[in-house]
């Protein structure tokens, strides 16, 4: 992300599209991010600002925090109950929302999350949403047709269990709490850690298990 100088007097951000085509959504957040700062709604040092932070948050961040909940009955009571008082603890700031919820996966219930407006997402434990998540196809499937949806996405959910949906606003966002996968009760949190991929955290994947992760390790 480059700075540049337009003949009007603005300072430009920029991205360098040498090296890859830009997407669609790109391709807008560009568009907007230009008119913004034209109008002088903001600087281009805000939004450089804004792109340091996604960049300093990814998925790792939430990881681990599911994996402390797998590890740790108390604290993942704690969560479930109270998850803006626990981030806090964390020092994990919430930036841009208020509330955040955390939903537990069980035998018979499965959560996943979706933002039916637009793309509001938690990016400080999960990083920028993927395109998926914003595109109107998911958006709109998730909710009209769940079990397929997922099955398509290749999570498929079992007939006995219910599939309950979490519609993120600009005040709340949603944090899916996978089920611990069986065979790691010796494992330390950090190798659990590893195993929590986005995806399941979104409630539209699965975990790894501990044989996928040596298979990983090993390639």
């Amino acid at each position: 992300m480059a700075q540049h100088d337009h003949d009007h007097g603005h300072d430009h951000a920029h991205v360098d599209t040498e090296e890859h085509e830009l997407t669609y959504y790109e391709k807008r957040i560009i568009a907007i991010s230009n008119l913004l700062i034209d109008k002088g709604l903001i600087s281009s040092q805000d939004l450089l600002n804004v792109l340091k932070e996604m960049e300093d948050t990814t998925p790792m961040v939430g990881a681990k925090v599911v994996a402390r909940a797998w590890a740790d009955p108390d604290f993942k009571q704690r969560l479930l109950q109270d998850a803006n008082l626990v981030m806090s603890e964390l020092g994990i700031a919430l930036q841009r929302f208020r509330v955040l919820k955390v939903v537990e996966n069980t035998d018979s219930v499965h959560n996943a999350v979706v933002c039916t407006l637009c793309s509001c997402y938690p990016i400080p434990l999960l990083g920028y949403p993927p395109d998926w998540y914003k595109d109107e196809t998911y958006r709109s499937w998730i909710v009209d047709d769940p079990r397929a949806c997922l099955s398509d996405m290749g999570m498929n959910v079992p007939a006995n269990q219910d599939i309950r949906i979490w519609d993120s606003t600009a005040e709340v966002r949603y944090l899916v709490l996978p089920q611990r996968p069986a065979g790691t009760e010796t494992m330390t949190e950090e190798d659990l850690a590893q195993l929590i991929t986005r995806d399941s955290m979104i409630g539209v994947g699965r975990t790894l298990s501990p044989d996928e992760l040596s298979v990983a390790a090993d390639g």
